[in-house]
């Protein structure tokens, strides 16, 4: 068989159309599927509070100054 005659004969192929349908079809199907496995998975820890009371430092006895006003009458 020539080259000619093997380009004319007609090859079974799917139409581009329904492989087109196929990828999309299995995209969305792994899309939902990712979708649906994230939010039931577990929860990754939430929140959590922490309640401490602090005790204040002692504090240095303030330094005794003496001080002196005078006052002139009115």
């Amino acid at each position: 068989m020539s080259a000619a005659a093997r380009s004319r004969v007609p090859r079974r192929r799917w139409p581009r159309g329904l492989l087109v349908v196929v990828l999309v079809l299995a995209a969305f199907a792994i899309g939902v599927a990712l979708g649906q496995s994230l939010s039931e998975g577990p929860s990754t820890g939430g929140s959590q509070t922490l309640v401490r009371t602090l005790k204040p430092l002692p504090l240095a006895p303030a330094a005794r100054t003496t001080l002196t006003v005078t006052v002139t009458g009115p």
